[in-house]
């Protein structure tokens, strides 16, 4: 059942997927459509899931799902990264790369491989007041804090000097 991302509970399990390139304006229109109706009959073993999602940035694509309603399960994780691979075939897009790593400069959000992102940070390209994106969290509350932060603030911080 799709609901409001603001009307799910904080501890709402989140998932986050990245992708190595900005969608474009229809990729956008194709996925708020497919994600939408997909939320609408996801469900766990026949009951259904309150759940909602975001897309940030034409670059990120949020589903949450409310544990306190119905918890998830296996099968119903496995199906919404079938999702996230059918986006990924068909638009040509790198979503589940966790290896990519993402930060904002001014108001361009820049993808690039682990090894480009200690190497900017050792040259000095990127410091620890870089806004990077934090795909690690699991909750709501930890997304709406923890996930667009300075890298001082996030695990990336390993990486400077």
């Amino acid at each position: 059942m799709l609901i409001n991302f603001e009307d799910l509970s904080d501890t709402s399990k989140v998932w986050i997927y990245q992708s190595n390139r900005e969608f474009s304006d229809n990729e956008i229109e194709i996925i708020k459509k497919r994600v939408e109706d997909f939320i609408g009959s996801w469900q766990r073993h026949g009951e259904d899931l309150k759940a909602s999602y975001q897309l940030k940035y034409n670059h990120f694509i949020i589903l949450a799902v409310d544990e306190k309603f119905n918890e998830v399960s296996g099968c119903s994780i496995d199906a919404s990264v079938n999702l996230i691979k059918q986006f990924e075939k068909e638009f040509k897009l790198d979503l589940t790369n966790k290896l990519n790593i993402s930060f904002k400069v001014n108001n361009n959000i820049n993808i690039v491989n682990l090894a480009d992102f200690q190497q900017y940070a050792k040259q000095g390209k990127i410091n620890l007041n870089t806004i990077v994106f934090n795909n690690m969290v699991a909750s709501k509350a930890d997304f709406m804090n923890n996930w667009e932060v300075i890298a001082a603030k996030s695990w990336h911080k390993r990486f400077f000097v």
